[in-house]
């Protein structure tokens, strides 16, 4: 089994443009109506159309960016980390332990989406428990980012990305990171979830004790 060298770095991003820049504007003003809508009157009480007049946009140009309700609140956040996930991991050292990489980078992670904006990270978590639509949907995204993270894993062991071992640490891991999600929501919010990811990884690679 060999290791994976590591890449060379990345060049910086292009400029967007005025398109694109006009693009990003719509999607975060689409974003930032439905948070506010759903803090106010609940996500169920909270139509497109609702959300459309609050974004100044109309009902086809809310669905041309997010196809349902649910995608609003997800889409972007899962697409943010399947692309982040695999740029840290991959940046990683590649004689450091598997395991360690994926703790260092997802210690990161958590305290990011904890700090950037604390309270639609909060919201978003406690919707996925609250909510069976957001929750499926949420499960429906989380396919691409198992294969993302079969990719890697496979890259870093010299394995092949379809072995039976890579699959399911995979399949494994994000399960453990969709309940400390849950787990974290569910006692609002007030634990440190970087120390909850900790124990996530713990439990997943020494096994559950009597």
């Amino acid at each position: 089994m060999t290791a994976a060298r590591t890449p060379a770095p990345e060049p910086p991003p292009e400029p967007l443009g005025l398109r694109e820049r006009k693009k990003l504007r719509t999607r975060i003003a689409i974003r930032d109506a439905t948070y506010g809508l759903i803090r106010e009157q609940g996500y169920e009480a909270t139509t497109v159309e609702q959300i459309a007049a609050a974004a100044d946009v109309s009902p086809s140009t809310v669905f041309r960016y997010f196809p349902t309700k649910e995608d609003i609140v997800l889409a972007d956040e899962a697409d943010e980390c399947r692309v982040t996930l695999e740029r840290e991991l991959r940046a990683r050292p590649a004689d450091e332990p598997v395991v360690e990489s994926l703790r260092h980078v997802l210690r990161g992670a958590a305290r990011r989406g904890s700090a950037a904006d604390a309270e639609a990270f909060r919201l978003r978590t406690a919707l996925v428990v609250e909510v069976p639509a957001v929750r499926s949907r949420m499960f429906e995204s989380l396919s691409a980012t198992g294969r993302a993270l079969c990719r890697v894993l496979a890259e870093r062991t010299g394995r092949d990305a379809g072995a039976l071992e890579v699959r399911v640490f995979s399949a494994a891991l994000i399960g453990a990171l969709t309940e400390t999600a849950a787990y974290w929501a569910e006692r609002g919010h007030e634990d440190d979830l970087g120390e909850l990811v900790d124990r996530a990884l713990d439990t997943l690679t020494a096994g559950f004790r009597n």
